[in-house]
């Protein structure tokens, strides 16, 4: 069992604003959870905060249904995979990867055998005599994953441990995370700011912000489902287009459309993802700005309503300069425009 709780955790430096600012959240034992929000949103704090590496300033951190928040890092069972790999330098992958396990005093040839089955594992046998320099970016990576593993802990934790690899690389080893984490039964904590990333490995996606958790959810209820605002921009493309309903009717460039039963809301700001923008009957036109070619489709720039927008389509759609549209009221979000919060729920299936 590897279960991890926070309980209203705070986390703020000399007194000031807090960086983390409450959050509760429970991590199920083996569960791969995904951290996810801009840069300075606090989720690699609440890394260093479970491992131990950071003080909280209140609330509680338990790990298998105990308390932890006075414990040393090295008596949490916690393994750290860092964003910089944080390899020795001087030390072979051999060496590397043994390392924790001599400050833990087992015996050599216990030492040696998880390290070469681990090195098996993540095809490190022929690399294991190297120093880090002489190694690629996938391979240090490996090695990092390598020193963790061998400890067997009770929870990984990862710092966006893929953001120094190239594109191609970085798809490869989300899935061989993905594996290894299906293979070890452990539970795993990763934080990234890819929503790529988020929505391909996760079990479930925290999105934060500022410090505060927007939504929990798994990753096709986040998608289909956001909270709010903030939430719909931040995972996948979304187009915000802001209008108002009036009689049960809003308008998008000149084109009316009704508005869902139940929707008292007069200001609002509409929400539909780019790749819904040709889905509807009623067609919108407008001006285009630039494209951009992403392997089979095209992604075209337009205004709508004052707001900028962008479509997803084939690319062999025809267009000039102007763009034909045809969103589907079925397709789009409704949030308030005052509390950015979403204001009706639809079964949507993609």
């Amino acid at each position: 069992m590897s279960k991890v709780e926070l309980k209203n955790l705070v986390k703020s430096y000399n007194g000031k604003q807090n960086i983390i600012n409450g959050i509760s959240l429970e991590i199920k034992d083996k569960e791969f959870i995904v951290l996810v929000g801009s840069s300075g949103c606090g989720k690699s704090t609440i890394l260093r905060l479970i491992s131990g590496l950071e003080d909280i300033t209140s609330g509680e951190i338990l790990i298998d249904d105990k308390i932890v928040n006075n414990e040393h890092p090295k008596d949490r069972d916690i393994a750290f995979v860092f964003q910089s790999y944080a390899l020795y330098p001087h030390m072979t992958v051999y060496e590397n990867m043994a390392f924790g396990l001599k400050m833990r005093k087992y015996n050599k040839t216990d030492i040696d055998e998880k390290v070469r089955n681990t090195a098996k594992a993540l095809n490190l046998e022929e690399l294991l005599d190297r120093k880090p320099k002489e190694l690629s970016g996938g391979q240090r990576q490996r090695v990092a994953l390598g020193r963790a593993i061998v400890r067997n802990p009770k929870v990984f934790l990862m710092d966006e441990p893929l953001s120094n690899l190239d594109a191609n690389l970085r798809v490869q080893m989300r899935s061989e995370i993905k594996q290894l984490h299906q293979k070890l039964g452990t539970t795993f904590v990763y934080v990234t700011h890819d929503q790529t990333e988020a929505l391909t490995m996760g079990d479930r996606i925290v999105v934060l912000d500022k410090g505060v958790i927007q939504q929990v959810a798994p990753p096709l209820e986040i998608y289909n489902n956001p909270k709010n605002i903030f939430v719909a921009g931040f995972i996948g493309q979304m187009n915000f287009i802001k209008t108002n309903i009036q009689n049960g009717k809003f308008v998008i460039e000149n084109v009316e459309f009704d508005a869902p039963e139940g929707i008292q809301t007069q200001d609002i700001m509409i929400g539909i993802r780019a790749e819904k923008m040709l889905n509807g009957v009623s067609p919108i036109f407008a001006k285009t700005q630039i494209s951009e070619m992403i392997g089979g489709e095209k992604i075209v720039y337009f205004m709508l309503n004052g707001s900028r927008c962008s479509a997803k389509v084939p690319l062999e759609y025809s267009y000039d300069d102007k763009i034909e549209l045809r969103p589907d009221v079925n397709d789009m979000y409704f949030f308030d425009s005052t509390t950015g919060e979403n204001v009706f729920y639809a079964e949507r299936v993609n």
